[in-house]
């Protein structure tokens, strides 16, 4: 018996190790950390009013954990008026929460404050509208919109700036995305790692079961 604890007991330690670690971050509460942040750019459409071209245009910045430095181009990228970006999550996914509480949280900065319009999807192809929003911050929960199914995973984010919110002309045009993170975040399990780890030790539990019914 004691074989099987073992193997039921590294199997699931494996598991738990794996878990992300919760966070204050920005001022909210991320229970899965720098986990629960945007990780890859799908596409971006700059707008218009940029007053030098490519400035504040490095979508890479729009990654990760929030960390706007304060300066122009700081930490953040411009969508420019009208302009639109999608990022998405590929290590967690954003998901319902349950309840009323904040779901989404996108960090938008400089010395503006400028609406955003927000989508999310689980394809990057199917889109449901979560309305125009303010920045410097916005949270958002995503329970009870229409569209939104309690407990799926959307991976896709995207942010239009609205034309008719901020400066029109300007260094950085239009909002300023610094980061987009997930609060009810759901993270699937790597499988290359522990998944196959417990897989493996679950089939050395089921073939030690084999040979002791056999000696018995």
């Amino acid at each position: 018996m004691n074989l099987y604890k073992t193997i039921v007991a590294a199997g699931v330690c494996a598991l738990v190790g794996t878990a992300a670690s919760a966070a204050t971050i920005g001022g909210i509460d991320f229970p899965d950390g720098a986990t629960s942040f945007a990780d890859s750019v799908v596409s971006y459409t700059p707008g218009t009013g940029f007053a030098t071209n490519g400035a504040c245009q490095d979508t890479s910045l729009a990654l990760g954990v929030p960390d706007f430095g304060g300066g122009n181009c700081d930490g953040y990228v411009s969508l420019g008026q009208g302009g639109s970006i999608v990022l998405q999550f590929t290590d967690n996914a954003l998901t319902t929460s349950g309840d009323i509480d904040a779901d989404l949280h996108v960090f938008e900065v400089g010395s503006a404050v400028e609406a955003m319009m927000i989508a999310i999807s689980t394809n990057a192809v199917d889109w449901i509208e979560l309305g125009t929003l303010s920045g410097q911050p916005t949270s958002i929960n995503i329970d009870g919109v229409t569209g939104v199914v309690d407990g799926t995973a959307y991976s896709y984010v995207r942010i239009t700036d609205d034309p008719n919110s901020g400066p029109g002309s300007g260094v950085f045009s239009g909002a300023d995305i610094d980061a987009v993170g997930a609060i009810s975040s759901t993270t699937p399990v790597p499988l290359p790692a522990t998944g196959l780890m417990l897989v493996g030790a679950m089939g050395l539990l089921a073939s030690a079961k084999r040979r002791k019914n056999k000696q018995s």
